[in-house]
């Protein structure tokens, strides 16, 4: 793509000094006080934010999660800007080829008006949407259940009190974690190339009734002692490009008493603050929006 590059890139090393001291110097701050059962490690990502739990050897069932669709801020950017909020199992792994999801959309257009709109995303097969008419303060539940080779989705809009279910087989299943996340979209080209994209302000997400069950029948919270949970934090892409001078992350908060409710919550930061980021003119992205996906460093 096109670019006029205004920052220089800075050697990988630098960055991950730089990110993992803010990461270091935030979890000392964000769980002081908390409970050694609710606390998390934490990690930085270029498109999930959120919560995932995992343990080597540990396989999972389910897992659920409730929120409301937030609304949106779009009154920045040069660009189209993009968000989704899901529950669902696997991707947590940078080697995953699987991921089973379901969730919500919140977009930006170009002409600074917002739309809502519900998905589903069984890799590598591509996202696909969900006939259900969401709209921002909508109470949303959700679910991802897998037995075998068998998945089973469900969505419902408790607002508009309407769900959509759908049961299918499939034979790629990844279920070494559960996940709820808050996430930038991405968009691929016919090569396979993917770009993370720009970040809509989607102010706060409340994520609540965060659940999940183990192959073996065994339910817990986030903060469950049967695994492990990781916190994190969306960052853009350390050797990625960004349309904007100012660039969206987002930050999960501190578990809640029970462990399984949190709020994510968008903010603003100079992209020449953030070592390696390039602010460059960049062309409006072609393609197909998948609002799901695993996690990239």
């Amino acid at each position: 793509m096109g670019a006029v590059t205004i920052r220089r890139h800075q050697a990988r090393g630098s960055w991950v000094g730089a990110i993992a001291a803010v990461l270091a110097i935030a979890a000392v701050l964000a769980f002081a006080g908390i409970p050694a059962a609710a606390q998390a490690d934490s990690q930085a990502s270029s498109n999930w934010s959120g919560y995932v739990a995992h343990r080597s050897g540990l396989r999972f069932r389910r897992v659920t999660g409730e929120w409301t669709q937030p609304s949106p801020n779009c009154a920045g950017g040069s660009l189209p800007s993009y968000s989704s909020t899901w529950v669902g199992l696997g991707g947590y792994s940078f080697s995953s080829l699987a991921v089973e999801q379901v969730g919500t959309e919140l977009d930006c257009t170009i002409a600074k008006r917002s739309s809502s709109s519900a998905w589903y995303e069984i890799l590598p097969a591509p996202a696909k949407k969900i006939r259900l008419r969401v709209s921002s303060g909508d109470e949303m539940s959700a679910s991802v259940t897998v037995t075998g080779g068998l998945v089973s989705l469900r969505l419902t809009d408790r607002t508009a009190k309407k769900t959509f279910s759908k049961s299918f087989r499939t034979t790629a299943i990844d279920v070494t974690s559960a996940d709820w996340i808050v996430e930038a979209p991405t968009v691929c080209d016919g090569y396979g190339d993917c770009q993370t994209l720009p970040l809509a302000n989607f102010g706060t997400v409340h994520m609540t009734h965060a659940r999940a069950q183990t192959a073996a029948g065994r339910w817990g919270s986030i903060a469950s002692p049967l695994w492990q949970a990781t916190r994190i934090t969306l960052l853009p892409d350390p050797f990625g490009y960004t349309p904007d001078e100012m660039v969206g992350t987002s930050t999960p908060s501190p578990l809640g008493p029970a462990g399984e409710a949190f709020d994510v919550s968008y903010a603003q930061t100079q992209a020449s603050s953030l070592p390696g980021v390039c602010t460059a003119r960049l062309a409006a992205p072609s393609g197909a929006v998948s609002p799901g996906g695993p996690r990239r460093r």
